[in-house]
């Protein structure tokens, strides 16, 4: 009905391409236009304005030999101004971009590690967007935006590297188990020498207490009972010890200690045994 009226309507984000006779005359904007087709005049097509997106995968190999799938995303929109450019000049624009971008990949990647690769994805992404721009302004378009969204090597590599990075952790883990048990070797190597070292204080501090009781025990005896030496306290001392522990041990039920010698009359031989011991370890001094 539009061209039986010479009317033609153009689409918001859109431009249409008018001839004449076959020959590029105008470019028309979104709108309706008086289009009179018994003059020669006609609409040769419409071209998009809008943004579009073309996602290009490439497989190219990694300096160290890894064959990868490098995803790159083109973003990119025709020209108003130079809409008859895009228009004519290129019949297929996506094939065209992937072109360059196999072209730009191809070239880099080669140049660079498996690691490398990660690691400078935006300045890859980069030198694809610079050789696109390059290429597609002669042809009418704005290249927005290309992003390198994925470099996918094969699975063997991927599980590859998995496990090299699993190994790594647990050499990390293994090293720093190690270095924590050290510290708690040390640290109870440090409390039990403290433990021995109070230990010691107490056994020395008991003993001279001990002695301390005994002096004053027979000093107080031998005042308050005359007629009796140190000797006989001591003696009466030793055989009152001896039943103490006798007595102990007889009270125990599942007692697994023996006192030898058992005949009471051996308590003296004890203190002589140990008082002469002491007498002789005096004279060698």
């Amino acid at each position: 009905m539009g061209n039986l009226f010479c009317c033609v309507q153009v689409d918001q984000s859109t431009v249409a391409i008018k001839e004449r006779f076959g020959k590029f005359e105008d470019v028309l904007e979104p709108g309706c236009h008086f289009l009179p087709w018994i003059l020669g005049h006609q609409l040769a097509g419409h071209l998009t304005l809008r943004l579009q997106q073309l996602d290009v995968r490439c497989e190219t190999k990694t300096k160290d030999n890894v064959f990868v799938n490098v995803v790159a995303s083109v973003q990119y929109r025709a020209l108003a101004h130079k809409a008859d450019d895009a228009f004519y000049k290129l019949s297929n624009t996506r094939t065209q971009i992937q072109a360059y971008v196999f072209d730009v990949i191809r070239a880099g990647i080669p140049k660079l590690n498996l690691d490398d690769a990660f690691e400078q994805k935006n300045e890859i992404a980069k030198a694809v967007e610079e050789e696109l721009e390059k290429a597609m302004s002669a042809y009418g378009y704005e290249i927005v935006q290309t992003l390198i969204v994925d470099i996918e090597p094969d699975e063997h590599v991927k599980r590859a590297m998995n496990e090299i990075n699993a190994a790594a952790r647990l050499r990390v883990a293994a090293n720093e188990k190690a270095e924590a048990e050290k510290i708690l070797q040390i640290k109870r190597a440090e409390g039990e020498a403290e433990s021995k070292y109070l230990s010691g204080l107490g056994i020395a501090r008991q003993r001279q207490a001990i002695v301390d009781g005994l002096r004053d025990s027979v000093l107080g005896f031998s005042i308050n009972v005359p007629g009796t030496t140190a000797k006989d306290v001591m003696d009466m001392v030793l055989v009152t010890q001896y039943f103490d522990t006798m007595k102990e041990i007889g009270a125990a039920s599942k007692s697994s200690a023996v006192f030898i010698p058992h005949g009471p009359g051996a308590v003296r031989d004890v203190a002589t045994q140990i008082r002469d011991g002491l007498l002789q370890a005096s004279q060698h001094q």
